[in-house]
């Protein structure tokens, strides 16, 4: 059975690791046991020679030597002065022949006692091992000693069964608190995480499904932070769609009608044209302009609320009069504003003309709107592409307008105003491989800049440039 929850996972490894420590640690400790092993048979083979120093003659019979060397687990003692004279000696009825010699200095390489270690560990049958050591009692002296390997391995499993035992308890206990305190720190704020995502998923636009964040200065607590603000602006953002559903609704059962009287208008301007009047004849191409363009922003008012590009129908067509066109639109005898254009008359621009006058006279009303005064568009070409200053003197955008300039129903400037009109600006501008950017705004004026690739060389025909309004 796979193991899927955080928690026994952590368990888990936590359990393993702690064997892992306990393995390293159990490999030098088994060899440490086994020179511990040879020292206690050296110090108890030198006790049992002192049982020479209280008999009479300097020996003992053979049963009470065979019950000394007994007691000291060994079946030779030799006591060896420095100059190699033997001292004392204790020794069985019949002399054995050691398999294995070890010159034992209480130190040594701890990778060869590791080795040394597993090949008794490992080994079978009993061999006989001869040991040179020096005495715990009198440094001076050497003992050597003869014993079975056998009680050797079998008093080294022991040990590592003992070891062993103790490593799981200590691996189990470790693992407890482990997994204790990384539930408490993890698990459980996580399983919170979890919890709120999923219930925010089933019902987005429920703010009291947005998780509270305990205010935790750890990674936990940013990550808690960084939830509730993503889950607060997906709510937003979804709200905000709802209003354009809405919005979308609202306009779409009003379109018909309105184009219905726009219609009507179109009919009676188109009659205008052939007035007495010579005033009214030179107003009248602007004035059913006005109308064919109230008619066409008719149509696309749902476009930026539709998904996919709006139409877009470029065209090739020069700058200035398209910008001329637009100071008859903004009423200037009322507002009372000057506008002042520094574009090149034989600067073209491939683009749809519609789309561009819309743009263009957004930023010009939002400007009369603010209540600038002075209107100054710049245009030139500059590395393949085009930039259009427009730079009003007014009193500048306040800091939450900056902050949210191109968000739909977000970035108004104004009371009652919807914020889509340079949403919408950007958006078209973007169609066109450009884009709408706010270069600077304080309290001396504001100034926006369009850029957009300029037109390459005619290398194609392109739709005839329309003919400005006179």
């Amino acid at each position: 059975m796979l193991i899927r929850s955080l928690s026994a996972r952590l368990l888990v490894l936590t359990v393993f690791f702690v064997m892992l420590g306990e393995v390293l640690i159990f490999v030098p400790s088994v060899a440490r046991y086994r020179m511990t092993y040879f020292e206690d048979h050296l110090a108890a083979a030198h006790l049992a020679t002192l049982a020479l120093l209280a008999s009479p003659g300097g020996n003992l019979d053979q049963a009470l030597t065979d019950e000394l060397l007994a007691e000291a687990g060994v079946h030779e003692v030799v006591l060896h002065r420095p100059n190699g004279t033997v001292v004392r000696m204790l020794d069985g009825p019949a002399p054995l022949k050691p398999d294995v010699t070890i010159n034992f200095g209480g130190g040594g390489s701890v990778p060869i006692m590791i080795q040394r270690s597993f090949q008794t560990l490992f080994s079978g049958g009993n061999r006989v091992i001869q040991i040179f050591g020096a005495s715990p009692f009198e440094p001076d002296t050497r003992v050597e000693i003869l014993i079975d390997e056998a009680p050797l391995r079998e008093a080294m499993w022991q040990f590592g069964g003992r070891i062993f035992q103790l490593s799981i308890t200590i691996s189990l206990i470790a693992a407890a608190l482990v997994y204790l305190s990384l539930r408490w720190l993890l698990v459980r704020p996580m399983r919170r995480i979890t919890a709120s995502m999923t219930s925010f998923s089933h019902d987005p636009e429920d703010a009291s499904r947005v998780i509270v964040p305990r205010g935790g200065r750890d990674e936990i607590g940013q990550a808690e932070t960084e939830l509730a603000a993503m889950q607060e602006t997906v709510r937003q953002a979804l709200g905000q769609r709802a209003r354009l559903a809405a919005l979308g609704t609202a306009v779409t059962k009003i379109n018909h009608d309105l184009r219905n009287i726009l219609a009507t208008a179109r009919l009676v301007t188109d009659g205008l044209t052939t007035s007495a009047a010579p005033e009214v004849r030179k107003v009248a191409p602007r004035l059913i302009d006005a109308v064919d363009r109230a008619i066409a922003l008719c149509s696309r008012t749902l476009d930026f609320s539709r998904e996919g590009a709006p139409p877009f129908a470029p065209s090739r067509f020069k700058l200035r009069p398209l910008l001329d066109e637009i100071v008859p639109g903004l009423s200037l005898s009322e507002n009372g504003l000057a506008i002042e254009l520094e574009v090149p008359p034989e600067l073209q621009v491939n683009a749809d003309r519609d789309q561009i006058y819309r743009v263009l006279m957004n930023l010009a009303c939002n400007a009369v709107e603010a209540g600038a005064h002075n209107l100054r568009v710049t245009a030139a070409r500059s590395d393949g592409s085009i930039a259009i200053d427009i730079a009003d003197d007014g009193p500048g955008l306040a800091p939450r307008a900056r902050e949210n300039l191109f968000r739909p129903f977000a970035a108004s400037a104004r009371h009652g105003g919807s914020g889509l009109g340079l949403a919408i600006a950007r958006e078209l501008m973007r169609l066109h491989g450009g884009d709408l950017v706010l270069v600077a705004s304080t309290g001396a004026g504001t100034t926006f800049r369009i850029t957009m690739p300029a037109p390459k060389s005619a290398a194609k025909k392109l739709s005839p440039e329309p003919a400005p309004a006179t």
